[in-house]
């Protein structure tokens, strides 16, 4: 499986006796950079296969979920590009307006300035200034990953042609009538200023208070029950259920708001639940969107009660505290007026908080944009539904439908001045008109621009197809729409994922922006827990990087992938990938001081040794699995996979049998030479898209070729021998099970021992040799006296043990573990023999009293094998 094209084997190809990753990984990725190997050619005839980056915030910093994620993305890509397809990794960033805008004012902070010290123009200078100086560290890093992006169409979501792509999507929406400007209730973050939607709003179960108060006076009075006292200064009713009798005689009529000069009406809505609490409920539309709707329903009033600092506005006692402080001092003023009936502290609730400055939001009647999301939704529900779009795991379709089916309408505009502002131009006359690319927006006295911005997901929504040049019909988009897969998490499933389809199906014609959506979970401690600062368990890559090499964390990222399940991940998992790493560099050094070579075909069955032809068959296996597997985004597996095949079967067992035949020299070592460097070479290949370091330093070592990067991919040969493969599980076996004896024994791994192996027929004859000298088992010699018998696999070893072991301490030992075994065995033939105890046991209960039955008498069986092997007399 060598390539022909740029063919140099090295005459004598010569490795360091250490793997040392910081010697190789810097100076290998510039020089596929600089050769051009991660680029995309949107002419080429190869067929495409694409994938965006999630573009990660310009204020980021690779953490292990990025790692992770890269990882996983990076090993399909290097799959596909040594595959023959024309691939496209497309590297970007998002502008992040939130926390960008909130990075800068900070660094203003320090020089005693607000942004509004500066001005709108000047200030997004110095955000400008910030992203060009500081922002966007996270390229560097990737670099250090691997990461095989095709940098010269690295992209921007606030660059030009990106800037493009949301003024003509803005505009063709707001001309479709799908962008629209309305009052609601949104969530508003009273510290960050401005709107976020509901995906923006992170829940927990948070301290605080329930308190029940009465509302009206005598018969004409009710109680009602609130966490969030401070907002019934905005009350402008008292809802019930209209079957609750309870409250029949109030409905129409006004009753008195305390604390205020103020009356409100009962009203009845179906919305009320009668069984919870008193079944009344205080109706505050300015500041709660289920109120805001029963608001709607009955023409109430919606009365703002705070600023957007949640600062209280009611002229009064309270106007000018804090939310927090009013709540108390309302409750101190109801309670001395007699009208709380009950205080519950704390009271554990469900409170929303701003996912980037978690403080709590505040929902709040406003003035803001919105996209009509039902006909959408519905598309980008459709094109799942009908097949055109798969959810890899199948099972994370619901959740998928569960969000799209019940989408609520999206408020768009942001209350900053970093992001794409909103091209919107009002007239003097109450005029409203949208602005496209290349439109001269109107001029005059009186007309200026809508200050908001857009959200962020709104520019990043349109990610797939805008990076390709689009509103233009390019050649990349030709090529390259849609892509291939989106990988990403579980977790953005609602936030990016869901928006991408809604605005890939619209803008591009009813063309979904990728086939499949590959979900993953995300990395925790070796414990499952969730990694944070806060914890003090979050680990910078970098350190691990550092410490252990790329290609270790790469390939232990990608063994704990199981689709759409969450990852936890330690450092001795990642020092035991390193260790992997250097056995396939040690392995690599053996094999090519004993001539492994790619040079020529492979020799003729007939030249093939059964342990030739057994790792050759192992071989076509594992290629066909790891195909399999990566087909269906089982990382997990397939890096188990070729961990196990490289390091039981290629290292410990072919290597090892092979020893004696390099030694042996001649034509069957020139033969071993040749299967080992295939073997080499396509093990090297498949393990690539993971470790891509470590595997290209060996491979153009042993194959002298330009690099793996551009490689071919290991195809399947069509070659099986169920014989040869039977036949060296018989070696193993026998050699297994003389090394578990000698271990039984205390024998020393490196203790010789005197042995005669009875080979029964033919098979085991070539494998003598071999044998031996991996069990340290010397002729029989003059003196030889048969102390023990194994019988093993149709051979039978006969060892000479006098003068190596102490035989009565020994059978002592052995005895007590067999009558350990046999009161094992009783205990568990007793309870599986009593039909009361299986009768009632559960399963589970009664399947490991089986397996404890199993083993007692498979250590009965081996620890009577053993002192019959025993030296006699």
């Amino acid at each position: 499986m060598t390539d022909n094209t740029q063919h140099q084997q090295a005459a004598t190809p010569e490795l360091p006796t250490q793997y040392v990753p910081a010697d190789v990984e810097g100076k290998l990725y510039e020089r596929w950079v600089e050769r051009g190997y991660f680029e995309a050619d949107e002419h080429s005839e190869k067929p495409p296969y694409t994938i965006v980056i999630p573009p990660p915030n310009v204020t980021g910093s690779l953490h292990l979920g990025h790692a992770f994620e890269h990882t996983l993305i990076d090993a399909l890509t290097r799959r596909k590009r040594m595959q023959g397809y024309e691939t496209l990794w497309q590297p970007g960033m998002d502008h992040a307006g939130i926390a960008t805008q909130n990075v800068v004012e900070r660094e203003l902070a320090k020089e005693g300035k607000s942004r509004h010290d500066l001005g709108r123009e000047a200030f997004i200078e110095r955000v400008w200034k910030w992203k060009n100086e500081s922002g966007g560290q996270i390229s560097g890093q990737m670099r250090r990953l691997g990461d095989g992006v095709a940098w010269s169409r690295e992209r921007f979501t606030m660059d030009e042609g990106l800037s493009r792509a949301v003024q003509t999507v803005f505009k063709k929406m707001y001309e479709d009538e799908l962008i629209y400007r309305a009052e609601r209730i949104i969530n508003w973050c009273p510290r960050c200023l401005t709107a976020i939607s509901d995906i923006e709003v992170e829940y927990s179960d948070d301290d605080g208070e329930l308190v029940s108060m009465t509302y009206g006076e005598g018969e004409e009075s009710l109680v009602v029950a609130t966490t969030r006292a401070e907002t019934m200064l905005g009350d402008t009713a008292v809802a019930v259920h209209p079957d609750d009798e309870r409250y029949r005689h109030l409905v129409g009529k006004r009753i008195k708001l305390p604390l205020t000069d103020r009356t409100i009406p009962v009203v009845a809505d179906t919305h009320v639940d009668p069984e919870f609490g008193t079944g009344a409920v205080k109706v505050t539309p300015a500041h709660d969107p289920n109120d805001f709707e029963i608001g709607r329903r009955h023409d109430l009033p919606s009365l703002t009660v705070m600023d957007e600092r949640a600062v209280i506005t009611v002229p009064g006692p309270f106007e000018g505290l804090d939310r927090l402080e009013a709540r108390s001092a309302i409750v101190a003023a109801l309670r001395a007026e007699g009208r709380i009936v009950a205080e519950k502290r704390p009271y554990v609730h469900s409170v929303g908080h701003c996912s980037r400055c978690k403080t709590t939001v505040e929902p709040r009647l406003s003035m803001q944009w919105w996209v009509k999301v039902g006909p959408l939704a519905q598309a980008a529900g459709d094109a799942v539904r009908d097949g055109q779009v798969k959810i890899h795991p199948q099972e994370m379709e619901k959740r998928y439908f569960d969000w799209v089916d019940d989408l609520r309408d999206w408020c768009i505009s942001r209350q900053l001045w970093w992001g794409h502002r909103i091209p919107i131009w009002y007239g003097p006359d109450g005029e409203i008109v949208c602005v496209g690319p290349d439109e001269e927006p109107p001029g005059g006295e009186g007309w200026h621009q809508e200050t908001d911005v857009l959200d962020t997901w709104f520019s990043s929504g349109l990610w797939p197809f805008s990076t390709l040049g689009w509103p233009e019909q390019t050649d990349s988009l030709a090529k390259f729409y849609p892509n291939s897969v989106l990988v990403t998490g579980y977790d953005i499933l609602f936030f990016w994922v869901a928006r991408m389809m809604m605005f890939g199906l619209y803008a591009m014609d009813g063309t979904p922006p990728f086939h499949t959506i590959a979900l993953h979970g995300m990395v925790r401690d070796q414990f499952g827990k969730k990694m944070s600062k806060s914890f003090g368990n979050a680990v910078n890559p970098l350190d691990w990087m550092d410490a252990y090499g790329s290609d270790a964390l790469r390939f232990t990222l990608a063994r704990g992938a199981n689709p759409g399940v969450d990852v936890p991940i330690g450092e001795d998992w990642v020092q035991g990938s390193r260790n992997f790493a250097n056995k396939i560099w040690n392995a690599t050094r053996f094999a090519l001081m004993n001539g492994a070579t790619v040079e020529g075909e492979l020799p003729a069955a007939e030249e093939l040794s059964a342990t030739d032809r057994w790792i050759l068959s192992r071989l076509n296996t594992v290629v066909a699995e790891a195909d399999a597997y990566y087909e269906d985004y089982q990382f997990a597996k397939v890096s188990d996979a070729l961990f196990h095949f490289a390091w039981d079967e290629v290292f410990d067992w072919y290597v090892e049998l092979s020893k004696t035949t390099f030694m042996g020299g001649g034509r069957p070592a020139e033969v071993s030479a040749r299967v080992l460097g295939e073997v080499l070479d396509t093990t090297l290949r498949l393990l690539h898209p993971v470790m891509p370091f470590v595997t290209e330093t060996l491979w153009t070592t042993l194959t002298g070729q330009e690099s793996l990067v551009i490689a071919d991919w290991p195809a399947m040969r069509g070659f099986r021998d169920k014989a040869a493969e039977a036949e060296i599980e018989q070696v193993q076996q026998v050699i297994t099970e003389v090394r578990r004896f000698r271990s039984d024994q205390g024998l020393q791994p490196g203790q010789k021992v005197p042995a005669r192996l009875t080979l029964e027929g033919t098979a085991f004859a070539p494998h003598e040799a071999a044998i031996r000298q991996l069990l340290r088992l010397t002729p029989e010699g003059d003196a030889f006296q048969a102390t023990a018998s194994l019988p093993v696999s149709g051979a039978t070893v006969a060892l000479d043990l006098s003068g190596t072991i102490d035989v009565e301490a020994e059978r002592k030992r052995l005895t007590k573990d067999l009558q350990n075994a046999e009161k094992e065995k009783a205990a568990a033939e007793a309870k599986l023999g009593n039909e009361a105890f299986l009768a009632k046991a559960p399963d589970k209960v009664v399947d490991k009293i089986r397996g404890r039955l199993t083993k007692a008498e498979a250590d009965i069986e081996r620890i009577t094998a053993q002192l019959a092997g025993l030296p006699t007399g």
